[in-house]
Parts: structure tokens; C-alpha cells; sequence
């Protein structure tokens, strides 16, 4: 009986391995490169023109010829535990270029990281103490009485606290953007659950660290949806990092993301026991260096900006107030997408910032 013959296997093509382990190297070398390293951010061109402590208020170099900007200023005011850097992302998609090229004066208020010794800072300073200097800066530096501000997070709430404790002051046109301002409901979020838990108690945290770091602030925000922001967030930056487009996006959100900055610990303690855990401002019992915050005061223009898959502030917390504001213009403007997407992610210049620009251009000029 004759064997049959095994058949030979066909030689390994050593060249075809080699290119695929080369492609696999090349994509670890760039994918290091992205979470290790800083991309160029913040690039529109600004002067400084006034500081205070950390303080820093900015007005960018406008687009247009002097004569040609609408006529009211617009002030950009952040959150306190995050740089301000995400509203000039990165050229070609940065919304302080889209509405500098838009025609807007433009200011920034960058709050700054506190040091040691700001750890008793609270709302009551940055609504009635920085925030008012730098308005008054404003209007010295672009010589009008009137002013549009933009609020985005804590920096929505601090607008908020303002425009109702300073009603004539001349802010025209009001902008909040995913606005903390109701805590009613205490199931809509982590962080309220978090906070509203007996286990948790803001004096110990302060007690321990002064300043809040920013990291354990991150670490929590990141906590609220682990799989996607710890796990998720790099496979699908793997699976795509052989788009440029996608890469230099990400390589911008991640610097900005992983620049974290303290949280002066009076604040904190107050936005836990007094907003999140009494709910104080939808109450009505918010006191401010001795004058009740009265949101019924608040008549300027509104537009509140809502994203509706916000897990950071669930729309209700935005929204509630909506009823208790004394502006007879005001307009809830909703947005698919989450709490940095709608005004950073790939589909903000084609919703939110043209709703912006069209809202306040009419009421501007």
C-alpha cells in the first residue's frame, strides 16, 4: 500500500510579517506618542489686559477692523477647576476663532490654579470680588457699558450668581452652558448621589487637603462612566489612529483633559452643602456676603444650552431654574451630545456655536 505523500506547507512570507509587525510598531510608537505627549492648544492670539492673583482676563486680537465688531463685548467665563483651553481647542476647530471670525470682541476670564493660600476662596469671592473687576476691565479696554457673557459649567454657575447679585451692570445677553444650578433631583447624577450619601462629607475632604486636587476631581468626573473614559476612550483612538483628523483631535482633547488644576477648597465645600446637598440657589436661601441671591433679579437675555446626554450635569439641573429667572427673553436650547462634546466634539461647529452666533448676533447689534 502506498503512503500518501504529506503535503508541504508553503514557506512563511517573512517579508508580509515584517511589514505587519513595522504597521503594528508604527501605530504603538503614535498611540504612545498621543497619551505621553502635549499637542499645541490655546493658539488664537490674545493680549493680557488685567490680572488679579491668578486671575487673568484676556481679550483676543480681533478678526475684523475695529468699526466692523458688533457693538457689545463678549466675556467667556469657565469653570474654576478646569483650564479654559477647550473653548480654543485647536485651529479649525476652536470656538473662540469661530466667533472672532464672526465679528465678536472677544475676552477670556482664566481663573487660574489656585495656590496654598487661596484654600478659603469660595462663590462669594469669584461672582462678587473678580468677576465685577473684570467686567469693569472690560469696559474700560473696549469702551462700552454693555457686555455679553458666556458661562460654561461652574463658570455657568458663577455667571448665574453674578447676574442676579449685579443686575445693572450692563450684562445685555446671558449664555450658560451646562449650567449646575438645580439639585432637586437627587437620583439624576453620581455626583449628587455621591454627595447627598452620609458617607460623604466635603469638611473632611478640605480638612485633609486645603485645595482639592484636581486629579481626585478628574478621577471622580471619569468614575461617573469608567468603562468608556478608563477603557473605551483608547480602544477607540487604536481603532482609528491611522486618521490624521482623528488623531490630532484626540491628541487636543487628551492634553487639555490631563491638565487638571486644584479646586480652591472653600469652593468646594460650598458647592457640596450648600448647592448640592440644600439646593440652596433653587431655594432661595443662597446667601453671598450678606445679600440673598435672588434669581427673579436676573433679567438679562438667556439662552441656556442643555446637552442631553450630560452625566456631569444632567439637563434637569440646568433646566429647572428656567421658571424662576426674571428675564422675559429666554430660550432652552438642547443639544445631542454630553457635557464637553457639545461645544468641543466634531458636531459643535455645525449645532451649537452657529445657534450661539445667530441667537446673540440678534440681540447684539
Amino acid at each position: 500500500m502506498t503512503a500518501t505523500p504529506t503535503p508541504e506547507k508553503p514557506a512563511p512570507n517573512y517579508t508580509e510579517v515584517f511589514n505587519q509587525l513595522a504597521k503594528v510598531a508604527d501605530k504603538m510608537a503614535t498611540f504612545n506618542r498621543l497619551v505621553t505627549t502635549d499637542a499645541k492648544i490655546a493658539q488664537t492670539p490674545k493680549t493680557l489686559v488685567w490680572t488679579l492673583n491668578k486671575a487673568k482676563l484676556y481679550r483676543y486680537v480681533p478678526a475684523v477692523p475695529e468699526e466692523q465688531l458688533h457693538n457689545i463685548p463678549l466675556l467667556l467665563v469657565f469653570a474654576i477647576m478646569n483650564r479654559p483651553h477647550v473653548l480654543d481647542l485647536r485651529p479649525g476647530h476652536s470656538f473662540v476663532e469661530y466667533m472672532r471670525n464672526k465679528g465678536y470682541d472677544i475676552y477670556l476670564l482664566d481663573w487660574g490654579a489656585p495656590g496654598p493660600e487661596d484654600r478659603t476662596m469660595t462663590f462669594d469671592d469669584y461672582a462678587l470680588e473678580y468677576l465685577p473687576r473684570a467686567v469693569r476691565k472690560l469696559k474700560s479696554v473696549s469702551g462700552k457699558q454693555q457686555f455679553n457673557m458666556l458661562g460654561w459649567c461652574l463658570g455657568a454657575l458663577i455667571s448665574t450668581l453674578y447676574a442676579a447679585l449685579r443686575p445693572s451692570d450692563g450684562l445685555k445677553n446671558l449664555i450658560l452652558l451646562t449650567a449646575p444650578l438645580d439639585f432637586t433631583d437627587k437620583t439624576s447624577s453620581g455626583f449628587v448621589r455621591w454627595t447627598n450619601s452620609e458617607e460623604f462629607n466635603a469638611d473632611r475632604i478640605v480638612n485633609s487637603f486645603g485645595n482639592v486636587p484636581g486629579e481626585l476631581i478628574d478621577y471622580g468626573a471619569k468614575s461617573l462612566k469608567p468603562v468608556e473614559n478608563f477603557i473605551g476612550n483608547y480602544i477607540n483612538l487604536w481603532d482609528r489612529i491611522d486618521d490624521p483628523k482623528v488623531v490630532e483631535s484626540w491628541h487636543a482633547m487628551n492634553t487639555w483633559v490631563r491638565d487638571n488644576i486644584d479646586m480652591a477648597g472653600g469652593a468646594y465645600r460650598q458647592l457640596i452643602d450648600d448647592f448640592y446637598k440644600k439646593n440652596r440657589l433653587k431655594e432661595g436661601t443662597l446667601i453671598l456676603r450678606g445679600e440673598r441671591v435672588d434669581l427673579k433679579k436676573l433679567t438679562a437675555n438667556v439662552l441656556n444650552v442643555i446637552a442631553e446626554a450630560d452625566h456631569i450635569t444632567p439637563p434637569c439641573q440646568s433646566e429647572g431654574v428656567m421658571d424662576l429667572l426674571g428675564s422675559q427673553d429666554k430660550e432652552v436650547f438642547r443639544v445631542r451630545g454630553g457635557h464637553i462634546g457639545i461645544m468641543a466634539g466634531s458636531g459643535a461647529e455645525k449645532t451649537t456655536w452657529p445657534h450661539i452666533d445667530a441667537w446673540l448676533a440678534k440681540r447684539t447689534d
